[in-house]
């Protein structure tokens, strides 16, 4: 498969971009590097490995080191001011240990930047057989983009300042991550995600495990700071009757079949339908406030101000741009246990295949 490194770096790129950023990615400019699985711009079949390089490492390893650290400077940086919202607390009691550092380092949102990475392989192999996931910013801290928009639209996103459509809502929403700026605070928001392309009939009903809206909620939810996923309608359909849900099937003249709404998000019965995916994504605001929040210094068993580290007041751009990598590793995954095949012209043939 023909593997566009700049296409990869270019996701990467997006990832660090949006409006509410913080200073981290002014240190990272994040660049993927192949180390194996390519020769000449295509794929081997050999496991694909990508490699991106933290540059503020270098201003941590005194501390950081596998090996023997400074001991002063692991003092000095030493969190025990543990922050609400954030895995510090609980996993400190869970893996016994006395400094937060050795969890948060693991649990930050850093490790989204090769996921993008892998994504932008994903997204390319799918794009091979005709599959594109696209998306935008829907809401940030009670701002929202309330626009129907058709799936070709959905690119324009990534040149706004917050990813909404909508320029009076992008505009209000710069305004309302600046106040909160200001004021020490910090924003989430919605993205929804939708992907065109993707033939009826991937996941199954079978087991548990094979259940499409299973399997992306879960990659999902396995994103930092999500807190919510909805399929189509989602949590609105439960205050509807049937007849305002479910999509009424039709058959074409050529005698394909279609439904003239989406309300399921493209996902029956486990599987997909035909129609776009669509799903929406629920991110909690960012945990680590500038102005912190009241919690325990565990050094000291005493009332105290939540640490504050280096951190975004809004990341919801981001959240966009990591989400489609996911979904695309989910459905890549999907699609090959589907179809099988050693080369990209044996799945393009056996997908075009299908009905």
């Amino acid at each position: 498969m023909p593997i566009s490194l700049d296409k990869i770096n270019a996701e990467l790129a997006l990832r660090q971009g949006g409006f509410g950023r913080g200073a981290r990615q002014k240190i990272e400019k994040d660049k993927a590097e192949i180390l194996t699985g390519v020769r000449n711009g295509e794929t081997l079949g050999s496991p694909v490995t990508l490699c991106i390089y933290n540059k503020d490492y270098a201003n941590w390893e005194n501390c950081m080191s596998d090996g023997a650290c400074d001991l002063a400077v692991m003092e000095k940086k030493k969190l025990t001011k543990v922050r609400p919202g954030h895995a510090d607390l609980t996993g400190v009691i869970k893996f016994a240990q006395s400094d937060a550092r050795n969890i948060l380092e693991r649990a930050s949102a850093r490790e989204t930047a090769i996921r993008v990475a892998s994504g932008g392989v994903y997204k390319q192999y799918l794009s091979a057989l005709g599959i594109e996931i696209g998306g935008y910013v829907q809401c940030v801290c009670g701002v929202e983009d309330r626009g129907v928009y058709a799936f070709d639209e959905l690119k324009k996103a990534k040149t706004t300042m917050v990813g909404m459509l909508d320029e009076s809502a992008d505009k209000l929403a710069v305004e309302k991550i600046t106040a909160l700026k200001k004021a020490g605070d910090t924003a989430g928001g919605v993205v929804e995600i939708r992907v065109k392309g993707l033939k009826s009939g991937f996941g199954s009903m079978m087991t548990y495990a094979e259940k499409l809206d299973s399997r992306l909620a879960q990659g999902l939810m396995s994103i930092q700071a999500i807190k919510g996923v909805e399929v189509g309608d989602g949590f609105a359909v439960a205050k509807k009757s049937g007849k305002e849900v479910h999509d009424e099937i039709f058959k074409s003249a050529s005698g394909s079949y279609y439904r003239s709404t989406n309300r399921a998000g493209g996902i029956e019965g486990g599987m997909s339908n035909g129609e776009e995916i669509v799903l929406k994504v629920a991110m909690k605001p960012i945990p680590t406030l500038m102005k912190g929040l009241q919690t325990v210094d565990l050094a000291t068993g005493e009332t105290a101000t939540a640490a504050s580290e280096r951190s975004d007041v809004c990341a919801i751009f981001a959240l966009e741009i990591i989400a489609e990598a996911v979904v695309a590793e989910v459905l890549a995954t999907v699609v090959s246990e589907r179809l099988g095949g050693d080369t990209l012209q044996e799945m393009q043939e056996r997908y075009n295949r299908l009905p």
